[in-house]
């Protein structure tokens, strides 16, 4: 993970344990996209299935924008959004073929 992002998940989390919890906290989830070029879209939300909308109508993302339709293939509850950043960091981290390993063995969503 770039330096930069290590010194702001830190920031993230210090806030988040120093913070008292909101009665309903909004939980994150990591989600990937397969694209219509078999590429893999990684993103957080608090909301997958309006993010996922989003993709479809091509104001999420450039990079899904051009690469429609995409389909959601996987999806992780993090917890806080620091957890999620992470996660996501790590996702972002491994090859084509890790993302097919992992989109293989978790959670499939049809």
């Amino acid at each position: 993970m770039k330096p930069c992002y290590r010194s702001m998940l830190r920031k993230m989390e210090s806030r988040e344990s120093q913070d008292p919890a909101p009665a309903v906290a909004a939980s994150w989830s990591l989600y990937i996209l397969r694209c219509r070029d078999e590429s893999f879209y990684t993103g957080v939300t608090t909301d997958i299935d309006r993010r996922f909308r989003e993709h479809e109508a091509g104001r999420a993302s450039r990079f899904t924008r051009t690469r429609r339709p995409v389909v959601l293939v996987y999806q992780e509850t993090c917890g806080t959004r620091s957890q999620a950043l992470s996660r996501e960091c790590a996702v972002k981290s491994l090859g084509h073929q890790g993302k097919e390993k992992l989109v293989a063995g978790g959670r499939k969503v049809s």
